[in-house]
C-alpha cells in the first residue's frame, strides 16, 4: 500500500513537472493597439474627424519544437517571413456628410489577408492583399518599404513609400457614381476601375514602455492616383489624404 502511494505521488510530480514543459513548446505571441486617429471621413474627403485606432501585430508561433517570427519587441530575423495584414475602412454616412447626399451609403469595411516581408536589420520590403468583408467585398493589396532606426533599446523607428492597390470592386464602392446617384446628388457619373489607386509614405515610431507596454505613433500621406483621383467625388473633396494616430499597445503570449 505504502508502495503504491509512493508510486502515485511520484508519477503525479512527474507528470505535473512535464506539462508546463509541454506547454512551454507551444505558444503564440503577438500585441494588440488601441487608440484614437484623426483621418477623412471617407477615401477622397477634404474634411476630418477622430476615429478610433486599432491593430494587430503577429510576434512569433512556437509550435512542436518549431518557430516562426521573433517575437514582439525583437529584432525580427532576417529573411523572409509571412504574417496577416489587416485594414478598417469606416463607413461612409450621409448624417455625417451632407454635401454626399444622394449617393448610397457605405457600412464600416473590415479587411483581411496575408503578407510577406523581406527583412533586414535596418530595412523591409513587402506586400500585402487583403479580402474586403461588410463595406465592400474587393480585394485590396498594399506594396512598401521601410528603414528601420533604432536610437535605443527602447525607441523604434521605421518609415518608407507605399503603393496602395483595389480592384475594380473596391474603387467602384467608394469612388463610383452610378447614374442613379448622379441623377440624385451633385456628383457626375463616373464608373470607376480598380489598379494603382494611391502612393505616398508612412512614418511609425515605437517606445517600449516595458516587456509588455509599448506607445505607439504614427503618421502617413497618401496621394489618390487614376480612377480614384479622377472619381467627382474625390474632385469635390480631396486627392491628398492624411491619417495621424496614436495609442498603447500590450503583447501578449497565449500557451496551449
Amino acid at each position: 500500500m505504502r508502495s503504491s502511494a509512493i508510486l502515485a505521488l511520484s508519477l503525479s510530480a512527474a507528470l505535473g513537472a512535464a506539462l508546463p514543459a509541454a506547454a512551454q513548446d507551444r505558444s503564440f505571441n503577438f500585441s494588440l493597439l488601441g487608440g484614437i486617429a484623426a483621418k477623412p471621413d471617407y477615401p477622397g474627403a477634404s474634411d476630418y474627424s477622430a476615429t478610433p485606432l486599432a491593430g494587430f501585430t503577429f510576434g512569433s508561433l512556437t509550435y512542436g519544437g518549431r518557430a516562426m517570427g521573433a517575437g514582439i519587441g525583437a529584432i525580427p530575423k532576417n529573411g523572409f517571413r509571412f504574417g496577416g495584414s489587416f485594414r478598417v475602412v469606416g463607413s461612409r454616412r450621409i448624417s455625417d456628410n451632407p454635401q454626399l447626399a444622394g449617393l448610397k451609403e457605405i457600412s464600416t469595411a473590415y479587411e483581411l489577408g496575408l503578407g510577406v516581408t523581406y527583412q533586414q536589420t535596418n530595412w523591409n520590403v513587402f506586400g500585402n492583399i487583403r479580402q474586403g468583408f461588410g463595406g465592400h467585398h474587393g480585394v485590396t493589396g498594399t506594396i512598401g518599404s521601410d528603414l528601420i532606426f533604432r536610437p535605443s533599446d527602447r525607441l523604434t523607428i521605421s518609415g518608407g513609400p507605399r503603393i496602395n492597390l483595389g480592384d475594380s470592386e473596391y474603387a467602384s464602392t467608394y469612388f463610383g457614381v452610378s447614374a442613379a446617384e448622379a441623377g440624385a446628388s451633385t456628383f457626375g457619373q463616373f464608373n470607376a476601375g480598380g489598379g494603382v489607386l494611391g502612393a505616398g509614405v508612412s512614418v511609425r515610431a515605437t517606445y517600449n514602455l516595458n516587456d509588455r507596454w509599448s506607445l505607439e505613433g504614427l503618421a502617413s500621406y497618401e496621394k489618390l492616383m487614376n480612377d480614384a483621383k479622377d472619381s467627382t467625388i474625390t474632385q469635390a473633396g480631396s486627392e491628398d489624404q492624411w491619417t495621424v494616430g496614436i495609442g498603447l499597445s500590450r503583447a501578449f503570449t497565449l500557451r496551449f
